[in-house]
Formats: C-alpha cells, sequence, structure tokens
C-alpha cells in the first residue's frame, strides 16, 4: 500500500503559494480602500503578485489551486488601477439608488460637462419624469430603459456593454445624449414638456 504523505508534500507548498497569492490580493484591495495614499501621488509603485506556474497546479486535485491554472506566472497590478477599480465599484454601488445616482450625475455634469445647479435642477426634473432615477426602469412597449430612457436601449453600447445593470453607464450615456442632441438639459427638458419625450 502507498503511503499518502508524499502526495500531501506535493500539495501543500502548492496550497501555501496559493494562499500567499490570495493574502497579497486581499491586502492590495485593503489598502486601495482604506489607505489615503493608494490615490496619492506618492504611492506610484506597480505591485507585483507572484502566481504558482500552472505546471505546477496542474496535477493537484484541488479546486481552489486549479483556479491558478488559468491565470498568468505573474500579474503587475499599478495601486492606483486598484484605487480606480475601488473608487468606480463604490460609486456604482452608491448609484443604484436615486441619491447616488444623482450625486455622480451632478458631479459628472460639473466636471465633464460645466453645466452648473440650474442645469442639474432640468435634469433631475427630466429623469424624474422618465425613470425616477431607476436604473432598472424599462418601459415594456417601447423598449426604452434605464435613468435616462434610452431608446432603443442598445444606443449605450457606445459608452459600455454593461448597460442593463451599470447605472454609471447609463448617466454617462444619458449625460452624452443631452449634449450632442439638445446642447444642456434645461433645453431637453423644455423639449420634454412640449413633446413628452427627448
Amino acid at each position: 500500500m502507498r503511503s499518502a504523505l508524499p502526495l500531501i508534500t506535493r500539495v501543500r507548498p502548492a496550497f501555501n503559494k496559493s494562499v500567499v497569492a490570495w493574502a497579497s490580493v486581499a491586502a492590495l484591495i485593503f489598502l486601495t480602500s482604506t489607505q489615503p495614499s493608494a490615490n496619492a501621488e506618492e504611492f506610484r509603485m506597480r505591485s507585483m503578485i507572484a502566481l504558482p506556474d500552472a505546471a505546477e497546479l496542474s496535477a493537484q486535485p484541488s479546486s481552489a489551486l486549479t483556479l491558478f491554472s488559468q491565470l498568468r506566472t505573474t500579474v503587475a497590478v499599478s495601486s492606483n488601477e486598484l484605487a480606480l477599480v475601488s473608487q468606480t465599484f463604490t460609486e456604482m454601488k452608491l448609484a443604484r439608488h436615486p441619491k447616488g445616482a444623482q450625486s455622480y450625475a451632478r458631479k459628472i455634469m460639473a466636471n465633464e460637462f460645466g453645466w452648473n445647479l440650474h442645469q442639474y435642477t432640468c435634469l433631475k426634473k427630466l429623469w424624474d419624469r422618465e425613470s425616477h432615477w431607476n436604473y432598472k426602469a424599462h418601459n415594456r412597449h417601447s423598449g426604452a430603459h434605464g435613468i435616462a430612457q434610452a431608446l432603443p436601449a442598445g444606443k449605450m453600447n457606445i459608452i459600455a456593454t454593461d448597460w442593463r445593470t451599470n447605472p454609471l453607464t447609463q448617466i454617462r450615456w444619458g449625460l452624452h445624449y443631452i449634449d450632442v442632441r439638445y446642447s444642456t438639459p434645461c433645453s431637453a427638458l423644455l423639449r420634454f414638456y412640449s413633446h413628452n419625450s427627448y
């Protein structure tokens, strides 16, 4: 009868490497979400995460270890990129509620379009009527979808393909649409009042 000891001695190093790799990823995510220096200029280094070789893992029975066989041996992750992902995820989570969506739209309007508070008031009235700032809003009759009620909804692909579930994509598309077609939210609101659509 063969001893199980050689198998254990082969599995343990790979398991230890996977624990170290996941701990590194968790530490980087923790740093980007809690440390202010993750967004600061002095934190420009690239973090390197070394993962086990696929060949080393292919013979291992553990499903957790098999996951690593699908990854490259070394992955370079910028701390600034991790911070940006963390910030975007937080904004998306907040924007799934009307107040968070309104806050995000107000920020984008000011920073990227130069629109003032008066224009935001018009946008709020417009999208209150269209969807009540609900990213899941869908008109079964027309097919219009999202906060800005894009029709057809597939138009939002010009921003990103996650428009069905991402309120940030919907808001960015809606602001872009208003800018291109009407120049300002107040002009779009006037069109809505006269035609019941914009």
